[in-house]
Order: structure tokens, then sequence, then C-alpha cells
């Protein structure tokens, strides 16, 4: 099996950073979840949310078993979300189709700009896959990183990428498709 070409790599990367992204209004609505318990430890500083955990904050909707929120020094600095699988939804941009994920274990790290998904993380828009043990999203950076576990054989990172894309993404940087 031939491995995919580092051109071919940078634009599935290009593909999914314009697909992660987030509408920029969202990180300025209140969140708001669901849950059948909740449990709030102040010394801790952080609080529990458990049974069919629904949060929305703008356009990101996720649905979890749990999701606990870590208040180190601001609000929300880390949330953690557990399921089997965590699904979650975001609109990245107004006219772009949704951004759908789903891991066992979603983590957003406030601090360092981060969505790290782990236990058979799945990244999907628009036709385009990415599939791996890990997937990483550096927002700032604009980088998708994923990972698969490379001592257990048959675990590879997945990508599939619409027949359409890569010409129209080719067509549309100014490339000749020829190169």
């Amino acid at each position: 099996m031939s491995r995919p070409s580092p051109r071919l790599f940078a634009l599935l990367c290009a593909l999914l950073v314009s697909q992660v992204e987030a509408l920029p209004d969202d990180r300025n609505q209140p969140i708001r979840i669901t849950a059948d318990q909740a449990l709030r430890d102040e010394k801790r500083g952080t609080t529990v949310y458990s049974g069919n955990v629904v949060m929305d904050q703008g356009s990101l909707h996720i649905e979890a078993d749990r999701i606990t929120i870590y208040r180190i020094v601001e609000d929300a600095d880390k949330i953690v979300a557990e399921g089997d699988p965590v699904y979650m939804e975001q609109q990245p941009e107004p006219e772009k189709p949704l951004m759908r994920a789903r891991a066992r274990i979603i983590e957003y790290y406030k601090t360092e700009d981060r969505v790290h998904m782990r236990k058979d993380a799945r990244i999907e828009q628009d036709g385009a896959t990415v599939s791996g043990n890990t997937i990483d999203y550096f927002i700032e950076q604009q980088l998708v990183k994923a990972d698969s576990l490379s001592d257990q054989a048959g675990d590879r990172v997945e990508v599939l990428i619409p027949a359409g894309s890569i010409s129209e993404s080719e067509d549309s940087s100014g490339t000749a498709q020829g190169e």
C-alpha cells in the first residue's frame, strides 16, 4: 500500500482546517448544558454533568454521557466530554456545511486553544473524513494532526477525500493540475 504524498496530505489538512474552524461569535456565546445530574466541587474547581448530557455554545453542539468542566484559572479552562461515543458538530462558517466529529473522549484546552479527540476519533465535513486513534486540532495554527496506535497491527490513520475536492481545491489555489 502506498503512502499519500505530502502534497495530498497538505491538501487534506487545508480542507480540514476550513472545516474545523468555528463561527467567530461561538466563543462569545453562553454555554448551555442539560444533564440528568450535576455535581459542583468548589475546592477542586470542577463541575461534572452526567447522564444524557447536551452542551450548546453558539453553533457548537455536543452530546455525551459525561462532561467535566475544569476551572483552574478562568471559567472553563478545560472541558472533557466522555461517551460511547461523544458526538460533536459545529458550523465553521455561515455558508459551509456542518463539521461533525466523534470520539470516545473529546477534550478542549482553552489556554492551548486546542481540541484533542481520542479513542476512535473521526472528523467529517462535506464528504471528507479523517479518522485515527487520536486527532488534535490546534485552533490558532489551523493545524490538524491525526495519529494511530503505532504498536497495534492494522491500526492506521485513514483519510477520505471526495474526488471533486482535489481538483476544485487545486483550481481555486491557482496551481496547475498537471504539476
